[in-house]
Order: C-alpha cells, then sequence, then structure tokens
C-alpha cells in the first residue's frame, strides 16, 4: 500500500508503517503548491541581489561572506561534500528510510525554497530501494543533523555510498541501474537538506516504536511472573486505579487482570501463604509500567510534532520574508530520547527484580533454586538471571540524560547544541538490551509456571506459553540457554504475539 502523506498532518501510525516497510509513500500532490510558491519566492528575492543566509552567503561563521551568481550551485554542491564528515557504522537502513520520509515532510510544508524536484528525487530513491550509506556519528543536533544528512544529500547528486537493493555500491552507480539521475542543486537546496533534525528525529522515533512493543510485551512476562510467583489478584482491581487516575496505570492493571483472569494458580494460592503484601515488583507493576507507558506516549506527541515540522534555515514565510531563525535545534528530541531512555530502563529494571524473585527459593514461594530441575546437580537459570541483571545495569547507564551536555562548535557560531543524534542513537541498543531482560523473564515465568502443574494457568497465559515453546523448550536439564534468550528476545519486540491481543484483551495503544 502507497501512504499519501500530507505535511504537517502525518500520525505517528503511518510513520511506523514507513519504518517497519509495511507501506510505502508519496506526498499529497497538494503539498507542491506551497512547494512552488516558497521556490519562486526565493527565486525573486535572488534577483534583487539581498544577501540570504546560505543562498548567496557562506555558512555559520562564513557568513559574512558573499558568494557571486554564478557560483550559488557550487556552493551548495560544496556545502554537501564538505559536511559529508560522518564516521562508524551506516545507520540501519529502515531508520533511513524513514530520515527520507521526514525530510520530504519538512520539505513539503512549503518553507524551504526548494524546488519539487529535491522532494520527487527522494522518494523516487526509495522507490527504487535506493538506501543512502548514512554513517551513525557525527552530529550534535544542532544547525540540523548535519553530517548525516549530508551523507543523504550527497546520494541525490550521485556522491557517496548507497545500498541498492541491499548491495553497497557508489551512489552514482545506482541512480543509473535505477534509471534515475543525479540531481543538480540550486540555490539553498543543499543547506534545506542538511539542516534539519531529521536524522534525531528517525532514531528517536525508531526507538519509541521499539520500546512500546517491548513495554506492551513486558506486561505480559510480568502477568506471567506474577501467576508463577503465586502472586495476589488484589493490587490490580480497578477501582485502585481509578482512583489515581493515570492512564497509563489503569491500562496496565486492566491488561493484567485480563490476562490473569481463570487462572487456577491464582485461586489457590492463599492456601499456606503466609504473605500479607506481594513484592512491589509484582504489586506495583501496573504503576511502573503504565508510568513508563505514558512517558512514552508524551514521547510519542513530541516526536509527532517533529515529524511534521518545517527544520531547516532560513525559511521562506507565508509573507515572502526569508528569515533566519533556529528550528534545526533539536532540544525537544533529545529531551524525548532521554525521556524513553529512562522509560525503556525502569521497565527493565522491574522485570528483572521478578527474574530475581521467581529464582530465589526464599521469595519465589515453593519453586526450586534457579527454577532448576534438579537443584544442586543443576543450575537452572543461575546465570540467565545474572545476564538479565548485567543488562539492566547497561540500560542504567545508557539512560543518563544526554540533553544537559553541550559543546560550542563552528569556531564559536553554534555555541549550544543538543546531542539529540546519539541521545535517539543509543535507545537502539536499550531496547536489544531490554528486550533480552523480557525474554529472560519469559523463560524463567514459563518453566515456574509448569513446576506448578497440575494447576492451570489462564487461557491467555497458556497460549503465551505456548508460543515461548515453540521458541524454547522447557528446562528438563542444564543446557545453553543463550539461544533461548535470544529467541525469546525477539519473540519480545513482537507485541501482538506475546501479549495476545484478540479476544478479549484490548490493545494498549500509543496514540494519544
Amino acid at each position: 500500500m502507497t501512504l499519501s502523506l500530507i505535511p504537517g498532518e502525518t500520525s505517528l501510525k503511518d510513520l511506523e508503517k514507513i519504518y517497519r516497510r509495511e507501506d510505502t509513500f508519496q506526498l499529497a500532490p497538494s503539498t507542491f503548491e506551497a512547494v512552488n510558491r516558497s521556490a519562486a519566492t526565493l527565486l525573486e528575492r535572488i534577483k534583487t541581489g539581498d544577501a540570504i543566509y546560505g543562498v548567496n552567503t557562506g555558512f555559520g561563521k562564513l557568513a559574512s561572506v558573499r558568494i557571486d551568481d554564478e557560483n550559488l550551485v557550487a556552493l551548495q554542491r560544496n556545502l554537501v561534500r564538505s559536511h559529508s564528515a560522518g564516521v562508524g557504522d551506516p545507520l540501519p537502513a529502515d531508520v533511513v528510510r524513514l530520515i527520507i520520509a521526514l525530510k520530504c515532510l519538512s520539505l513539503g510544508r512549503g518553507a524551504s525554497g526548494v524546488r519539487p524536484d529535491v522532494i520527487h528525487q527522494l522518494m523516487n530513491m526509495l522507490t527504487a530501494d535506493i538506501i543512502p550509506l548514512i554513517p551513525s556519528k557525527g552530529s550534535v543536533g544542532a544547525s540540523g543533523d548535519l553530517a548525516p544528512l549530508a551523507h543523504m544529500a550527497a546520494a541525490l547528486i550521485g556522491e557517496g555510498e548507497v545500498f541498492f537493493k541491499g548491495t553497497q555500491m557508489a551512489a552514482g552507480a545506482a541512480l543509473q541501474a535505477a534509471g534515475l539521475r543525479p540531481l543538480e542543486l540550486q540555490a539553498k537546496e543543499g543547506l534545506a537538506l542538511l539542516n534539519g533534525t531529521q536524522a534525531s528525529t528517525a532514531l528517536a522515533l525508531a526507538g519509541l516504536f521499539g520500546a512500546w512493543r517491548l513495554g506492551v510485551s513486558s506486561l505480559t512476562t510480568a502477568a506471567l511472573s506474577i501467576d508463577a510467583a503465586m502472586g495476589s489478584n488484589a493490587p490490580f482491581h480497578d477501582e485502585i486505579h481509578q482512583l489515581r487516575g493515570h492512564r497509563g496505570q489503569i491500562d496496565c492493571a486492566k491488561r493484567l487482570r485480563e490476562l490473569l483472569a481463570g487462572s487456577e494458580i491464582r485461586r489457590s494460592h492463599k492456601k499456606g501463604d503466609e504473605r500479607v503484601q506481594d513484592p512491589y515488583c509484582m504489586r506495583c507493576a501496573p504503576q511502573v509500567i503504565g508510568a513508563c507507558l505514558d512517558q512514552l506516549r508524551y514521547v510519542g506527541a513530541v516526536l509527532e510534532t517533529e515529524a511534521n515540522a518545517a527544520t531547516d534555515n532560513p525559511l521562506v514565510l507565508s509573507d515572502g520574508q526569508i528569515v533566519s531563525g533556529g528550528n534545526f535545534h533539536a532540544e525537544p528530541v533529545a529531551f524525548a530520547a532521554d525521556n524513553a531512555a529512562i522509560a525503556i530502563s525502569e521497565i527493565g529494571c522491574i522485570a528483572q527484580r521478578r527474574v530475581a524473585l521467581l529464582v530465589d527459593p526464599a521469595l519465589s514461594f515453593g519453586l526450586p533454586a534457579f527454577l532448576a530441575p534438579d537443584p544442586g546437580l543443576s543450575s537452572g537459570l543461575m546465570i540467565a538471571e545474572v545476564t538479565s541483571a548485567a543488562l539492566m545495569s547497561e540500560n542504567k547507564s545508557l539512560s543518563n540524560p544526554r540533553s544537559v551536555d553541550s559543546t560550542p562548535t563552528s569556531a564559536n557560531q553554534e555555541d549550544h547544541v543538543s546531542m539529540a543524534c546519539h541521545a535517539a542513537r543509543r535507545l537502539l541498543e536499550m531496547n536489544e538490551n531490554l528486550a533480552g531482560i523480557i525474554g529472560v523473564e519469559a523463560m524463567a515465568a514459563a518453566q515456574g509456571i509448569e513446576l506448578r502443574s497440575p494447576l492451570q494457568t489462564s487461557e491467555p497465559l497458556t497460549a503465551v506459553i505456548g508460543d515461548i515453546r515453540e521458541v524454547c523448550p522447557s528446562l528438563t536439564d542444564d543446557r545453553m540457554v543463550t539461544a533461548d534468550i535470544e529467541a525469546l528476545a525477539k519473540l519480545a519486540h513482537d507485541s501482538d504475539t506475546l501479549s495476545r491481543l484478540g479476544g478479549s484483551i484490548a490493545p494498549v495503544e500509543l496514540g494519544a
């Protein structure tokens, strides 16, 4: 399916479809009226001979240097070449696809002064499966994501490297193979492509989409752990959560009630149980996971706004003025990424505590030590729990804020920067760590529930255990469990499978 995107009105849901390659996109035809108008306005202003930053002047500290009209095209080409200075591994192709979509949306607002040809070249490259090779490091998140976006822009003009149908090659060769011609950038077009927050925003969106799925999946593993540990139903009573009023908490308590409904283990837990209250990792799961999901919803609202924003400089305003501003400063994205990082870390922290509870016979109410089939002779999930603790600790360190850092660049012209790009990029690593923690919890909790036999868990959780057992057999003797953790981490990314969203269990949605 091809989505018709309207700049300024594109939803998170559509952006996730593009990111996950579920749909392609085109900008709505009505978009190009505003694009043509701003390009015409810019051309008229150039003819007057007025000095316009980045159009007929140098860049940054060199803004006072006037450029002759005959060198305006060379100025844009040189800008792209000189700013292609990124280093590190290439960004994932799905992130680059999203960067291009976001750049099209930004230029499509009709405030950048570029020709429609620039947007069409970007869209045609994606249609042809040409993905620019964009090094992952080099942006400080102000004056735009200059280095990453320069590598994207270089591909449009036939320079640099790309992946064409998955194979790395020179951009010029890929364009030729796809029947496309290199674009000759006109006045301001290189600057419009390089200015903007699209790399930071795409990475933050990728982190958000992954974190949301994992957060929802963690509700399922929480329910499995609560049942395995014979936890109490009482803390999930709806009125408790309605009295507090937070949406995420209410949603999570409802999900836990529905997942646990009908469990024989739950009904039997009072027999011989001297516990008055459960540990917080079970009892406060709605409060903690719900707060994290609310943070991710906030992050989603910020990033949806940013995805639809015009963020280059200068901008062609509706009254014909061409004004230099600072929309390229990615502070909102940096804050959003920091909030997402904290939420990812906390989802993993409380999940890891449930793993620790299940493997500890002093806390697990009758389960064998480390859930081992023959404790002593077998070590069971002893070191799987240690691995989950290591992943948790890494995420704690990675969750420290990036937005509070700044360093002057460009001869002190760009003297405060956001660090949004690596603030967002680390979310991908944190999600992989979180998936590992959830995978270990799924393995431990399923094992714990099976050890409660002949008591049976609920129908929804029985189905979930079936999914788990398709990729991870029950632990009947010690074995290497790395492959099990990796398989379950992959399953954790699929919230539709692990969370069993069908039937009576209503989805917990990201949107407002």
